[in-house]
């Protein structure tokens, strides 16, 4: 029996940080963060980056949906910059 065609495709959101030339986090959400990020690095895609540019994706969350990942982000911009630098320090590696 061929699978359910209707059913819809799940597909994962995700909050990161890219780190910018000075040193400073940006935090933002995607559904692709590797292309969100070369967006970024091409001076598209935030003001954020007009001053210095992105040089690093440091940080990847997989969230359930789009407003999951928009709730982790609002989280996420609160943190000092010390608490920042440990979610940046926690992430040995980025699973996409």
């Amino acid at each position: 029996m061929p699978a359910d065609t209707d059913a819809p495709v799940i597909k994962p959101w995700f909050v990161y940080l890219v780190r910018a030339a000075n040193g400073s986090l940006y935090c933002g959400i995607s559904d692709d963060p590797l292309r969100r990020f070369a967006t970024h690095q091409s001076g598209k895609g935030a003001r954020f980056f007009l001053s210095s540019p992105a040089v690093a994706l440091v940080y990847t969350e997989a969230c359930r949906d789009k407003s999951e990942a928009l709730r982790q982000e609002r989280l996420i911009k609160k943190l000092k910059k010390s608490a920042k630098e440990c979610l940046v320090a926690s992430a040995a590696r980025i699973p996409l």
